[in-house]
């Protein structure tokens, strides 16, 4: 792999509060080899001379669903699984465009699609998979329609579909099964659903998911494979008795209150909010087809999720960068941006797509930050993103070359 040599550039570091001018950076093979502030004595393949530009760490979201091809999950579940396969890469590779060089599957992709992007089958960002999330009978998981009748000796439908985000099990040892073969599959962590939902037809926002023996098991299968529980929960009780279970991440968690986040905080939980897939769930969700039960249930969490920011912070809750998105609508991730920073400012919310991103991952000094041995996801952006992160947004178009791991994936620097 080519070595590249940076020069002259403003450096992006999360953890700094303004850009520092005239950095140096050397990359080679996959990995960052030098950083410094006076001009670097090598010869390298490429040399790129990056006055007036900013170099910052690519960019992590921690909630995406890369095979919700469809608005409308319940009737994705029935698209062919190839047509949902190739359907995603086109997803994922305007993930990449748009920066986001590492993403965490939030429920929907396996070690299949993992595979076709780490050996060079189609193009996307580096992807953690949670394989299957695991929903109860009636669940946030659980796409089906009301009925009379549900057929309990048939093979669950989700577990041969790869439109299916999740998949259901029921007690403890049925949700020990399933966590077992979900890692077994490849999962790098395991999603569970621990209240209900708004894509999902059947369960009310404040319903509680899992009871806490099922959440406990399913903890407990997770930390023997090293590794930890993501939970979709909203209300304040759904997030307290999950965090005490011992789930580590909290997705969305709209309707927190203060005592419920200065517990999270004590228990070292995250928090990944996902406040754009609210706007576009209510912009585009009946447009797209959002049952109108779901479009609904929309505005009882858009506006709490707002609120939910400054609760967080004030209780010292990290938050992770998340955005949650369905089929077309996918095209917004980067405005989550721009939703947060209006709250958090603009350094808060990359440090929640770099440095926190990569703690929640457990790569720590490989992500997020731009230092010697960390793996080279470098973005070349037009535009200060610390004062205004207008240039993040979009489809990438402020940001001329995005390299993953040393490899450039999009270069417009020449053009």
């Amino acid at each position: 792999m080519p070595s590249i040599l940076f020069k002259n550039a403003a450096l992006l570091d999360p953890l700094q509060a303004d850009l520092m001018d005239a950095h140096h950076v050397l990359v080679e093979d996959n990995l960052i080899k030098e950083v410094s502030d006076r001009p670097l004595q090598v010869t390298a393949d490429r040399t790129i001379d990056l006055r007036g530009k900013t170099l910052m760490p690519g960019l992590i979201d921690l909630h995406v669903h890369a095979v919700a091809v469809e608005l409308n999950l319940a009737q994705q579940v029935h698209m062919p699984n190839v047509l949902v396969t190739l359907r995603s890469t086109l997803l994922l590779r305007g993930m990449l465009r748009r920066g986001f060089t590492t993403v965490r599957d939030a429920g929907g992709a396996g070690h299949a699609l993992k595979q076709a992007i780490e050996t060079g089958l189609t193009d996307g960002p580096r992807l953690f998979v949670s394989g299957r999330a695991l929903s109860q009978t009636g669940g946030h998981g659980d796409m089906r329609a009301r009925s009379d009748y549900l057929a309990s000796d048939a093979p669950c439908p989700c577990c041969v579909r790869v439109g299916a985000l999740a998949r259901v099990a029921d007690g403890v040892d049925g949700v020990r099964r399933a966590a077992r073969e979900e890692l077994q599959m490849g999962a790098d962590q395991i999603k569970i659903m621990a209240s209900g939902g708004v894509a999902s037809p059947t369960d009310p926002v404040g319903a509680f998911g899992y009871s806490e023996d099922e959440i406990r098991a399913i903890v407990e299968e997770a930390r023997g494979r090293q590794t930890y529980v993501l939970a979709h929960a909203y209300t304040a009780a759904a997030i307290a008795r999950a965090v005490r279970c011992g789930v580590r991440t909290i997705e969305h968690g709209n309707l927190v209150d203060e005592p419920t986040a200065r517990l999270m905080a004590e228990k070292g939980a995250y928090v990944v909010p996902t406040l754009v897939t609210y706007e576009a769930l209510a912009n585009e969700g009946a447009q797209y087809g959002l049952p109108p039960e779901s479009v609904a249930k929309i505005a009882d969490v858009r506006d709490a999720g707002l609120r939910s920011l400054a609760i967080y912070r004030d209780a010292g809750v990290k938050m992770g960068f998340g955005s949650d998105l369905l089929g077309p609508s996918q095209r917004l991730q980067s405005d989550e941006f721009r939703i947060r920073a209006e709250i958090l400012g603009p350094r808060a919310v990359i440090a929640s797509a770099t440095v926190i991103g990569a703690e929640v991952l457990g790569m720590e000094g490989k992500l997020g930050r731009i230092a010697p041995e960390a793996l080279a996801d470098l973005l070349v952006v037009d535009g200060n993103p610390l004062r205004d992160v207008a240039c993040l947004l979009g489809q990438g178009e402020h940001i001329p070359l995005v390299l993953k791991a040393g490899k450039v994936q999009f270069d417009r620097l020449n053009a």
